[in-house]
């Protein structure tokens, strides 16, 4: 969903833009083939590339988690982020930076603590992923590159991804608020998110963790409470935290209880322009509703 939003705004920047493919050979000058499982790569077509995004990743959401699943998210992200890294190392020139995408998962559940990039990681399975995920880009960094590294919250787009899957029980009228509601929700609009990788590939002072969020995170009860209203539905049927256990495990710990209240700090700092800052415009964006009146616009 990210590199398929990606590629045409890289396009429209004038960049050329090669893409990775995996399970079948290249076809075009355009596609360059890999093999992350197998640790095999086509280095040489790699060469005179000047940036690189990572973007792989095995989905989380998927139940049940099983051992094989956990053990297959953790190993999808630091294979292909380990291949790169050593791959593009060893080119002559090497690119200048190399942009590969974490998460907010870093921080672990850390109830209503605003989470900054220099807020150390928690303890739980997604962070130790998150962890892994960083490091294992350490010898892009080791050979000189520039390595930025998105921590990126949900991503709200109605092509895909969370959001997506949400859609179907809100505009059903099943939606409601999960556990206490009180987790924080950490989010960016899909389009911001393409701005904040193309700025990472273009600012020469990015290097390091970015937390890729908005500026406004929500609770759960304030996400539930606005896609109702953007929906126009009713959001009356909470999901209580035993429920959500009992029917998940351990996965609905990690994806909708747990709380990351993060701030885009360096985002911020370096005076980033959020096109979506607010929770109610992604969503009316993201889903094709009316946009918000004059006076309530961003």
């Amino acid at each position: 969903m990210i590199g398929s939003a990606l590629l045409p705004h890289l396009a429209s920047q004038g960049h050329q833009t090669v893409r990775l493919v995996r399970g079948r050979p290249a076809r075009r000058d355009d596609e360059v083939e890999w093999n992350p499982h197998a640790g095999t790569i086509d280095s040489a077509k790699l060469q005179w590339i000047d940036a690189v995004v990572n973007l792989a990743g095995a989905t989380i959401a998927r139940w049940p988690w099983t051992a094989a699943h956990k053990r297959g998210v953790l190993e999808s992200r630091v294979r292909s982020t380990a291949l790169l890294s050593r791959a593009i190392a060893e080119l002559e020139p090497t690119p200048r930076v190399f942009v590969s995408v974490s998460a907010v998962g870093f921080y672990g559940d850390r109830g209503d603590e605003i989470l900054r990039e220099t807020s150390p990681p928690g303890h739980d399975f997604l962070a130790s992923v998150c962890v892994a995920w960083e490091a294992a880009a350490d010898p892009a960094r080791t050979a000189g590159i520039r390595v930025v590294t998105p921590r990126i919250g949900m991503v709200l787009s109605g092509a895909g991804g969370a959001l997506s899957a949400l859609l179907i029980p809100f505009r059903l009228g099943l939606g409601g608020v999960i556990g206490s509601g009180r987790q924080y929700m950490s989010w960016i609009a899909l389009e911001d998110l393409t701005r904040v990788i193309a700025g990472a590939i273009a600012r020469e002072e990015w290097s390091g963790p970015l937390n890729a969020v908005s500026p406004q995170p929500a609770t759960n009860a304030e996400f539930t409470k606005t896609l109702g209203r953007v929906l126009h539905r009713p959001t009356l049927l909470p999901l209580p935290k035993l429920a959500a256990r009992l029917v998940l495990g351990e996965m609905a710990d990690a994806l909708l209880l747990s709380s990351a209240r993060a701030e885009p700090a360096r985002l911020l700092a370096s005076n980033f322009q959020f096109h979506y800052p607010t929770l109610e415009g992604a969503l009316r964006s993201a889903v094709g509703a009316a946009p918000l009146p004059a006076a309530r616009r961003e």
